[in-house]
């Protein structure tokens, strides 16, 4: 659980493979472009990013492979969120959609093997 919560947080960190004014353009690109309408204003929305391309400096330059099961919302993080993250971040983000059945068989491969293939992994519940 510890490794996933740490790998969310790296997800969600917003870190810079540029200079700082690089990310914040790219931040206020997509915060203009793809995330509104919000309950946030824009400048709420710039504020939480500013913390988070400062809060992941240490992980410039990192790479984190994600498996998810195949339904919308995860589409839609690989197709477009993986996207805004690397832009804003610097961060590249392998965002692996796999069926149900291939996911548990994923995790009981990586569980068996003591290797670890995937920094995070999505599942819903039914």
């Amino acid at each position: 659980m510890r490794r996933y919560l740490l790998s969310a947080a790296a997800v969600c960190a917003v870190t810079a493979g540029q200079a700082a004014f690089a990310d914040e353009a790219a931040a206020v690109k997509w915060i203009d472009e793809e995330f509104q309408p919000s309950v946030l204003t824009k400048d709420e929305q710039m504020s939480e990013m500013q913390w988070f391309i400062t809060a992941a400096e240490p992980f410039k330059g990192m790479e984190i492979n994600v498996l998810s099961e195949g339904i919308p919302t995860h589409s839609y993080e690989s197709e477009v969120l993986t996207k805004a993250f690397e832009e804003i971040t610097g961060i590249k983000v392998n965002h692996q959609i796999l069926g149900e059945g291939e996911v548990v068989q994923a995790v009981q491969t990586q569980m068996q093997t003591q290797r670890n293939l995937y920094d995070a992994m999505s599942m819903t519940r039914t």
